[in-house]
């Protein structure tokens, strides 16, 4: 991946504090559990999103989705890596907040299993690393598409 940025532990503790300034950005007036997260692109960039929620429910964004989103739309398609931390309202970071199954699927369609990684984190010092691969192993992407309408299309 041209530009990658290493993830070196300052760029971890960077990410995390991104992302618990994103937290404070919540609107999350149903669940009362804020979550922000920190996308970190290719060539450096952060890209932050807090989860936004909706009284009908369904409308309700992820912070990892809404982080996702804003990057894409702004061109973006190349990641490296994601902090997410998040508690209930008005308690400090007390767990770690994992991304759920449809913002593992976004992750999915934009990045690489085994080189993204996903960070979980109560502080910049107390966080756990892992790659998309170990969240959602024989997840389904885009090349799964792609190789299936190939071969309908009776291309190889």
């Amino acid at each position: 991946m041209a530009g990658y940025t290493e993830l070196t532990g300052e760029k971890i503790r960077d990410l995390i504090a991104a992302a618990i300034e994103a937290r404070r950005k919540s609107y999350s007036p149903y669940s009362h559990y804020q979550v922000g997260a920190a996308l970190l692109t290719a060539d450096g960039q952060i890209i932050t999103g807090c989860n936004i929620e909706n009284a009908a429910y369904g409308p309700s964004n992820c912070a990892e989705r809404t982080a996702f989103f804003k990057a894409v739309s702004e061109g973006m398609r190349e990641f490296a890596a994601i902090a997410i931390v998040g508690s209930p309202e008005g308690e400090e970071l007390t767990q770690y907040a994992y991304p759920c199954g449809v913002c593992r699927q976004v992750m999915r369609e934009f990045c690489e299993p085994p080189q993204f990684q996903i960070i979980v984190a109560k502080s910049p010092e107390d966080y756990r690393v892992m790659t998309l691969a170990e969240l959602l192993p024989e997840g389904f992407g885009p090349e799964n598409l792609y190789d299936g309408i190939e071969q309908c299309a009776g291309r190889e």
